[in-house]
C-alpha cells in the first residue's frame, strides 16, 4: 500500500480543483501537506485536512515569487524538518490567439507555470540533496504536448515542463530525486467553459490524483510523462526515428527525396539524453564512411 507518513509534500495552487484533491489526497495517506495558494482557498483546504485528523499548514506565496517560494520552503523546513515531495500545480490562463495576444500576459503565464515551477523546484532541491531522496511532479498538459488553438503562451509554458524534467531526472538521479510530469484534462476552474458540462462531469479531479500518488511514491517511476483523465491513464512518449544518412553534398532536394525514410515510424526508440542523440548521429556516419569511432 503506498504510504506518506513520515512525508512531507508541498502542493502548489492547491486551494482548488486538482491542486486541493492532490493535498487531500496526500494527507489521507498520512503525508503533512503544505497547501499553497495565491489566492483564496488554502486555508479551508486545511481545515479540511485537519478537520480529517492531518496535519497541513496553508502558504500563499506566489510561485513566480522566488523570494516568496524560499520564504515558503524555510517555513515547511522549520516547522517539519523536511521536504519529501513537491506538485507543481499553479497555474493559469490567459487565452487568445497570438495575433491578438498581449505580450504581457504571454509572459505572466510562462512566469507562473515555469519560472513558478523552477522556482519551487529549486528552493526544494538542495533539501531532497542532502536527505537523498525526494519526488517531484510537473504539471504540463495537451496543449503543451499536441497544441491548443488560442494557448501559445500556455501551450509554451506546458511544453517546457518536459525539458525541466528531462533534465532535473539526470542531476537528480544519483540521490534519488524522481522527477515525472502529468498531463491532466481535468473539471476545473481553468476548463470550465471550455468543455460541454456533461464531459466535465467526467473530468473530475478525483479520477487524476491517484496517479499523482504513484509518481509521489517510494517505488515511482523515474521521467515519465503521464497523461490522465476521466480514469485512463496512459504514458505520452518523445521518440526518435531511425532516420536517413544522407551523404555528399547535401542539398534540400535530397531530405525531399528522403522524406519517407526520414520520417518512417518503424524502430523509433526514445534517447536518454541530447548526447545520446549527437552519438547516434556521429556513429552511423563515422560507419557509413568506414572510419573507426570508440565512443
Amino acid at each position: 500500500m503506498i504510504s506518506f507518513h513520515d512525508r512531507v509534500a508541498i502542493v502548489t495552487g492547491a486551494g482548488a480543483g486538482l491542486g486541493r484533491c492532490h493535498a487531500l489526497g496526500l494527507a489521507a495517506r498520512g503525508a503533512r501537506v503544505v497547501v499553497n495558494d495565491a489566492g483564496s482557498g488554502a486555508d479551508a483546504v486545511v481545515a479540511d485536512i485537519e478537520a480529517a485528523g492531518g496535519q497541513a499548514m496553508a502558504d500563499g506565496a506566489d510561485v513566480s515569487d522566488a523570494g516568496a517560494v524560499g520564504d515558503m520552503v524555510a517555513a515547511t523546513m522549520a516547522r517539519w524538518g523536511r521536504v519529501d515531495a513537491l506538485v507543481n500545480n499553479a497555474g493559469i490562463l490567459r487565452d487568445k490567439t497570438f495575433a491578438r495576444m498581449d505580450m504581457a500576459d504571454f509572459r505572466r503565464v510562462i512566469d507562473v507555470h515555469l519560472m513558478g515551477s523552477a522556482n519551487c523546484c529549486h528552493a526544494v532541491w538542495p533539501i531532497m540533496r542532502a536527505q537523498g531522496y525526494g519526488r517531484i511532479v510537473l504539471t504540463a498538459s495537451g496543449s503543451g504536448l499536441y497544441g491548443n488553438f488560442g494557448q501559445a503562451n500556455y501551450g509554451a509554458a506546458k511544453a517546457a515542463m518536459v525539458g525541466l524534467m528531462n533534465v532535473l531526472h539526470l542531476e537528480g538521479a544519483r540521490d534519488d530525486i524522481r522527477v515525472n510530469t502529468l498531463a491532466p484534462t481535468a473539471a476545473t476552474a481553468m476548463t470550465e467553459g471550455l468543455l460541454p458540462q456533461a464531459v466535465l462531469d467526467l473530468l473530475r479531479p478525483e479520477t487524476i490524483t491517484p496517479g499523482v500518488l504513484f509518481l509521489l511514491s517510494g517505488d515511482a517511476p523515474r521521467r515519465t510523462i503521464l497523461s490522465a483523465g476521466a480514469g485512463t491513464f496512459a504514458i505520452t512518449r518523445i521518440t526518435e526515428t531511425v532516420g536517413a544518412l544522407i551523404e555528399g553534398d547535401i542539398t534540400p532536394e535530397d531530405v525531399a527525396a528522403n522524406w519517407d525514410a526520414i520520417t518512417d515510424p518503424s524502430g523509433a526508440a526514445d534517447l536518454e539524453n541530447a548526447f545520446a542523440q549527437t552519438r547516434k548521429y556521429a556513429l552511423r556516419a563515422a560507419h557509413a564512411k568506414g572510419v573507426a569511432l570508440d565512443w
